[in-house]
């Protein structure tokens, strides 16, 4: 009897066939995937916008085939609010780096989940800046070797910002969640907590945010599987994951 193939899993419609430019063992690849599998899973693909600033997160037109706009260093929430209010039936989300979510667009972060502005923010915590050279982010871990603390983070530096947190103490924000790609149970919890978030601004709800964690081997200074594994090791400790913040739970 002649075995036959049978196809388990295929690329969605809403990523588009460009190969990665992104370093080996990077998570952003997985990141643009779990979105794209969200925007298929509600049909929104044909009035989704999504704003990308600068990093290694501006990149993400090229691969996920939305429209897409382009804002200013840290200033994705403020365009995403000014798209959002000015056409409320468009799905409007961001995709932001820890660099630019939490260093120059602090700001525009706080208060737009103060304000609770009904878009969705997509942030990839690498702990590190990618795209201009591995220099300390505002989410790099104490004593966390970059090329501006090439003896590791001091504490006089201050420790790491942990967004989630502080995202969570506010009373608008409707879902904060942090999640990891690191194993392939995480990669599935990670998927239910975008389409958790992108459903509370379907329904209405106001702000969402998820935080992921996500390897950099380039500037983590690891070879991919190592980079992988110390997010488990390393990362987690200092920025646990879990839900942070749940007003339909709160409200049920």
């Amino acid at each position: 009897m002649i075995a036959t193939e049978k196809k388990v899993f295929t690329r969605s419609p809403v990523l588009t066939p460009n190969i990665t430019h992104y370093c080996p063992g990077c998570g952003h690849g997985i990141v643009h995937r779990l979105v794209a599998e969200a925007i298929e899973h509600y049909g929104i693909r044909e009035r989704t916008v999504c704003v990308a600033p600068v990093g290694c997160s501006v990149l993400a037109y090229k691969y996920i085939d939305i429209d897409m706009s382009e804002a200013a260093h840290g200033r994705a929430p403020a365009v995403a609010t000014g798209i959002k209010r000015a056409r409320p039936d468009l799905f409007v989300m961001t995709y932001q780096g820890d660099g630019d979510l939490a260093a120059i667009g602090t700001a525009e972060i706080v208060h737009a989940a103060n304000r609770g502005e009904n878009i969705s923010a997509i942030f990839v915590n690498n702990a590190v800046y990618g795209m201009t050279g591995g220099q300390m982010a505002p989410t790099t871990i104490l004593g966390q070797k970059t090329t501006t603390t090439p003896t590791g983070r001091a504490a006089n530096e201050g420790p790491p910002i942990k967004v989630c947190e502080m995202l969570g103490t506010m009373d608008a924000p409707s879902y904060i969640a942090r999640v990891t790609v690191d194993k392939p149970a995480a990669v599935r919890k990670a998927k239910q907590a975008i389409i958790t978030a992108f459903g509370r601004q379907l329904d209405n709800k106001g702000f969402s945010l998820v935080e992921v964690l996500s390897p950099c081997p380039t500037y983590w200074r690891l070879p991919p599987v190592k980079a992988v594994k110390r997010i488990e090791e390393w990362m987690v400790h200092t920025f646990p994951l879990g839900v942070y913040k749940d007003k339909e739970a709160e409200n049920a």
